[in-house]
């Protein structure tokens, strides 16, 4: 039996998939954008503080919050912008340096309560918003492209229109959600992409995914628009023997 991950060593973890999310060269997020998470027990995650830059981030730059408070504040009719900055004082209160969280932990929250999902990656990548801040931001959930796509992304992409920020967003995402499989991919109109995986390593490979599919879909456009796969197909790759333990080995990669 495999030993559980120390502190140290998820916030190590936490620290290389900021910095592989927040490379320059990449262009998947600049300055404070983005954020990143992992589950770091039955009932907690750590979380990127506000603020801090995924490019530069060090390991008391993330926060540990509790799961059940989080969704507690989500679903509750009542919660709004004072009830979630009253525990986001009080988690700094003891995080190191007094850093709270980010606001976007309430929708990282509703991604790690779901099956298999240990690991969420929010980045900006300009490619993915060049489409998502357009008339074509549907393209990314319409279908598949490529076999490649299906295996890394799946088949369930789910297209939140704009939501402010913040407990609204994850109040909508939380329902959508509820009502649907599990996505490897949430796409934010005007704003960015989630990436939910069950590694750190799977949070890289679908957010490189993703920002391929938008590149090819942008290289589309002035040839009529993209050309989407037949969903027979799609749903062979998509259940395939030899698919599903590629898709594994890539996430345990």
């Amino acid at each position: 039996m495999t030993a559980p991950a120390t502190p140290d060593a998820l916030r190590a973890e936490l620290v290389d998939l900021s910095h592989e999310l927040g490379r320059p060269d990449r262009d998947w997020t600049i300055l404070a954008e983005g954020n990143s998470s992992l589950r770091s027990g039955p009932d907690s995650f750590l979380v990127k503080a506000s603020g801090a830059w995924m490019s530069r981030v060090v390991a008391d730059d993330f926060v540990e919050v509790s799961l059940p408070t989080m969704l507690e504040l989500i679903d509750s009719p009542t919660a709004g912008d004072a009830e979630v900055s009253s525990y986001f004082s009080s988690v700094a209160e003891t995080a190191p340096g007094g850093r709270r969280p980010s606001v976007e932990s309430l929708l990282h929250a509703v991604c790690l309560d779901l099956p298999g999902v240990t690991a969420v990656g929010h980045t900006h990548p300009t490619a993915v918003n060049s489409l998502l801040c357009s008339p074509h931001a549907a393209s990314l959930v319409d279908g598949s492209l490529f076999p490649d796509q299906i295996v890394v992304l799946g088949t369930a992409p789910l297209l939140i229109p704009y939501v402010d920020p913040g407990l609204k967003l994850a109040q909508v995402a939380r329902q959508l959600l509820a009502e649907r499989s599990v996505p490897r991919a949430i796409y934010l109109q005007n704003h960015g992409m989630f990436a939910l995986g069950s590694s750190a390593a799977e949070v890289v490979q679908i957010t490189q995914m993703a920002v391929k599919v938008a590149k090819v879909i942008l290289g589309s456009l002035p040839a009529s628009g993209p050309t989407y796969m037949d969903p027979v197909e799609v749903a062979r790759i998509d259940t395939r023997p030899d698919e599903l333990l590629r898709r594994q080995a890539l996430a345990e990669s």
